[in-house]
């Protein structure tokens, strides 16, 4: 069949989903298929640093507090918001998964993940996705000019 005579398709804007292993891996995986992504999008370097930054502190946090196997990445180029749209997708803790992994040393340095994320993002949260938990990101497309 000829290319030319495929049915059009609807433009669904720029879209990536991508699966990871749940291990420790997955984010050094995930950072690095972000920043590529958003290359080929031809977003502006401070926002896919911005976005890899972003994808780092979610997927850590869906390795280190569940028990998922894997975890899905979603990334959406919203040009009509002006914003990209990150969405992290674990499996949760179900009853036939091992717990997640053990609490670390309270003098440990960790938990700022979530608050990294709000202070670089338009807007973040959290919906139950099945048995897991999707955690969002919107930040901006382009990056904020200084006034001068």
């Amino acid at each position: 069949m000829a290319l030319g005579n495929a049915p059009a398709q609807p433009d669904l804007g720029r879209r990536c989903r991508f699966e990871l292993p749940a291990g420790v891996e997955a984010v050094p995986r995930a950072r690095r298929m972000t920043r590529d992504r958003l290359l080929g999008w031809a977003l502006c370097d401070e926002t896919r640093d911005l976005a890899a930054l972003v994808v780092s502190e979610l997927v850590t946090n869906a390795v280190v507090h569940t028990a998922s196997r894997r975890i899905v990445c979603e990334l959406h180029d919203d040009d009509t918001a002006d914003l990209v749209r990150i969405a992290v997708i674990d499996e949760g803790c179900g009853p036939d998964r091992p717990a997640p992994h053990p609490a670390r040393d309270a003098g440990e340095d960790h938990g700022r993940g979530l608050l990294l994320v709000q202070a670089l993002c338009r807007s973040w949260g959290a919906q139950e996705a099945g048995l897991g938990l999707e955690v969002w990101a919107h930040l901006p497309r382009t990056a904020v000019q200084e006034v001068g």
